[in-house]
């Protein structure tokens, strides 16, 4: 047996050499020596008979010969060539039959029958306690992709290997156990610690391409420079309305002063027929000042708004809500659902702040407009007053001469 174990050794590297393709980086002629040699391992732990042992390393030797011809079902191929070799060499049927069944035993999944089935398997998969298991599996991930186009991401990869050592694996034997049970559960926690730093990297990576989409995307949002702009833009324009609200203010004090100052010291002296040449001055004086006055009213006159809306104007996006005079009558419950309607809607939202901005330069044109006028007729009403004063004091100075 042992000559015939040296001719199966010489012709399986040969053959696998010759026969087997490049892509094969797992399933190759060192993976075959490999399950070779914790085949004998586990044969000599095992105080396996010497007859058995050959048959157990015959198998061992020709398992995976069968990928030289096809991969789903390269055990069947595999018992094909080990049975020409065999008969070649005048095995006996009962030999040969006992060979392609341990052959047969390695496929994914099988449950094995007897002790010699046990060994095969667990010396099939002795990776799985090796030390070396993390570069191992990477040849088989790479035969996977060459030779079968299956591509798997590196979270795929992790969680079959662990499910596999998880649930799926197991070693049959006691001796193979105690060897290599050990080994086993160390990189059964080397895959789920890998896992577990997978999975914060790609937490990370996540928030950082929902930031890239956010600044991707900022171009359908509001940008900060808009919102600036709407802020710096309504703060001018109501310090401008102050502005407006002041000079009136101021206009209407002075005139209301001076309207106070006339009616008090100059209209009752006017009674007397000495002083009768200035009341056209006075006249022309007051009208000025009263009309400076009701100017300086009107520049600063609040609007009366109806203060109510309705539902549909919401809908509609009718209603600015920005402004009090729009909602003022309303009762909060209808305003604060309003508020969410449109706080909900971008556009309508930004399209409240525009039309919110365009009303108060109307109110500020008109403003200025009417103080602009007021300005005028109090300017020109007091140059009037002092030339229409100078021109009664000149005729009543030639009417006491003559």
């Amino acid at each position: 047996m042992e000559n015939l174990i040296a001719e199966a050794e010489k012709y399986v590297i040969q053959y696998l050499n010759e026969h087997l393709d490049s892509k094969f980086v797992y399933h190759n002629l060192s993976h075959t020596q490999d399950v070779v040699k914790k085949a004998n391992e586990l044969a000599e732990l095992s105080n396996l008979e010497e007859t058995n042992k050959s048959l157990l390393l015959l198998s061992a030797w020709f398992h995976d010969t069968g990928y030289t011809k096809n991969i789903d079902n390269h055990e069947a191929e595999s018992v094909k060539i080990t049975s020409a070799f065999l008969k070649g060499h005048n095995v006996p049927e009962n030999d040969i039959k006992i060979i392609s069944d341990l052959i047969l035993a390695t496929k994914m999944g099988y449950e094995p029958k007897n002790g010699l089935e046990k060994i095969i398997r667990d010396a099939d998969c002795a990776h799985i306690g090796s030390k070396r298991f993390s570069d191992i599996t990477e040849l088989l991930r790479k035969e996977w992709e060459l030779a079968c186009d299956k591509k798997l991401s590196e979270e795929e990869w992790l969680s079959m290997n662990i499910d596999f050592l998880s649930n799926s694996h197991r070693f049959y034997t006691s001796e193979a156990s105690a060897k290599w049970d050990k080994t086993k559960s160390k990189n059964l926690a080397q895959l789920l610690k890998a896992q577990n730093k997978l999975k914060q990297e790609n937490s990370k990576l996540k928030h950082k391409k929902e930031e890239l989409s956010f600044k991707k995307n900022k171009v359908a949002l509001p940008e900060r420079g808009i919102e600036t702009m709407f802020r710096v833009t309504l703060k001018n324009h109501i310090t401008l309305s102050n502005i407006a609200d002041t000079k009136a203010n101021i206009l209407l004090s002075v005139n209301a002063i001076i309207v106070s100052l006339v009616l008090s010291n100059l209209v009752s002296k006017l009674d007397n027929e000495s002083n009768h040449y200035l009341i056209v001055p006075t006249i022309i004086f007051v009208v000025f000042t009263v009309i400076s006055i009701v100017l300086s009213i009107l520049a600063t006159r609040p609007n009366v708004t109806s203060g109510k809306f309705t539902k549909e104007d919401v809908a509609n996006k009718k209603v600015n809500l920005l402004f009090f005079g729009n909602f003022h009558k309303m009762s909060l419950k209808d305003f604060e659902w309003a508020m969410g309607e449109m706080m909900q809607d971008r556009e309508y939202l930004y399209s409240s702040m525009k039309k919110d901005l365009y009303f108060l330069g109307l109110v500020l044109d008109k403003k200025y407009k009417i103080l602009r006028l007021t300005y005028s007729v109090f300017m020109v009403g007091i140059i009037v007053s002092v030339i229409s004063f100078a021109i009664a004091f000149q005729f009543f100075s030639r009417a006491n001469v003559l």
